[in-house]
């Protein structure tokens, strides 16, 4: 975390009990010492050049850090300065960090929360640099601190990410890429576009848009729109075709919730299809409500070598009733790794389970929707319209490694 401090040579004589903290743990601290009653005391000083100067200088920080170091120092958020943001909405940033930064009622607590606060915007994905400054209130307000963030926006806001993924277990492999385009209307907004194309099976298509925050509203919002083909000849002698919007309602660090709705599409060109598969030709619209829960105690996500990870999703389809497509999909997926104590070798052990129950009259004699059924192997026939590759980092931290 980057951070600075200005020195005292740069303040006029007249002020020289303003003081200037940062939002590191080691950083320099003022002139400015309190007495055990909280109040300033000014002591009249000779003005010294030099090695001098220098050296009673260092001698003041070394109070001042030997005093927060004992006891708690009080102090109260008079303002937040926003600086650098030439694109990038005051409300945004002020949004995410100004309750936490105003709440801290002493230095250390203040300093803390200038971490968690630089932690925030980092994560928003649209700032290069981010510094957090604690410079002294106004004058007359004794016991004051105006915090002040500056930040340096992206210099390229548009990336791209490209990649080839296998499917033993299928047999099939994909390549898959995407584009995203940072802080549009400096919102934070990421604007996303991908493709995936997988040879004899499935073609995929969308493009969406993340907004870490709107207005009031303190959960990300994201909304989607797919182009899917998949061709299962091979298994289940059928294709589906699916275009379908995606709505995220709710995303924090252990819970999802989003709305998918799409209209489906399955044709049988081989007209080889059993009779369980024909009655389920056609056009049908497809409505789910679906929620997540997970934990991730790993030490990484892509190469794991100890920790464990849970992930339960429950999924309501068929709000919108269409040819019995009505169903409640119930899933369970826990990981774990296992430090084998040379190498950083671990062993990676993973156990999944699921249920789906046709939600209809004499529902255990009903048969469930085929594209939304488990299969051996798990071979991801179901609708999926968030990318591989995500494009929206809150909502997109998955149990998967």
């Amino acid at each position: 975390m980057a951070a600075a401090a200005d020195s005292a040579s740069d303040q006029n004589p007249k002020d020289a009990e303003r003081h200037v903290l940062t939002a590191e743990s080691d950083a320099d601290f003022s002139e400015e010492d309190y007495d055990e009653d909280g109040e300033e005391e000014y002591e009249e000083e000779e003005e010294l050049d030099g090695p001098a100067a220098a050296a009673a200088e260092r001698e003041r920080m070394q109070s001042v850090l030997r005093r927060l170091s004992s006891d708690p120092v009080g102090i109260r958020v008079h303002d937040v300065i926003i600086k650098g943001n030439t694109k990038t909405q005051d409300e945004l940033i002020e949004a995410e960090v100004a309750e936490l930064l105003r709440a801290a009622p002493t230095v250390q607590d203040l300093l803390r929360a200038a971490s968690v606060a630089t932690a925030r915007l980092h994560d928003l994905d649209i700032f290069d640099a981010v510094k957090i400054t604690l410079d002294a209130g106004p004058p007359e307000l004794p016991g004051t601190t105006n915090v002040v963030i500056e930040v340096v926006e992206v210099a390229n806001p548009l990336t791209g990410t490209a990649g080839v993924y296998s499917k033993p277990e299928a047999r099939s492999w994909s390549l898959e890429g995407s584009l995203k385009l940072k802080n549009l209307f400096g919102y934070g907004d990421i604007w996303d576009a991908s493709g995936s194309f997988g040879w004899d099976q499935t073609t995929e298509v969308g493009v969406g848009v993340c907004l870490p925050r709107f207005k009031s509203i303190p959960t990300p919002l994201m909304a989607r729109a797919s182009l899917s083909s998949q061709d299962w000849l091979k298994f289940s002698s059928y294709k589906e075709r699916l275009l379908g919007l995606s709505f995220g309602l709710l995303s924090t660090r252990n819970h999802d919730l989003s709305y998918n709705l799409a209209w489906r599409t399955l044709t049988d060109p081989s007209r080889v299809s059993s009779e369980a598969i024909r009655r389920q030709l056609g056009h049908n619209l497809l409505s789910a409500l679906k929620y997540t829960y997970k934990i991730d105690k790993r030490d990484s996500h892509l190469r794991p070598t100890k920790g464990y990870a849970f992930q339960s999703t429950s999924q309501v389809g068929g709000l919108w009733n269409s040819k019995g497509l009505r169903y409640f999909r119930q899933e369970f997926d826990v990981r774990g790794a296992v430090p084998l104590g040379f190498y950083s070798a671990a062993l990676n052990v993973g156990v999944g389970a699921g249920v789906i129950l046709p939600l209809a009259g004499g529902f255990m004699n009903s048969t469930s929707s085929v594209p939304e059924r488990f299969y051996l192997g798990d071979i991801q026939r179901r609708w999926n319209p968030w990318p591989r590759i995500p494009y929206c980092w809150k909502p997109c931290e998955t149990v998967g490694g």
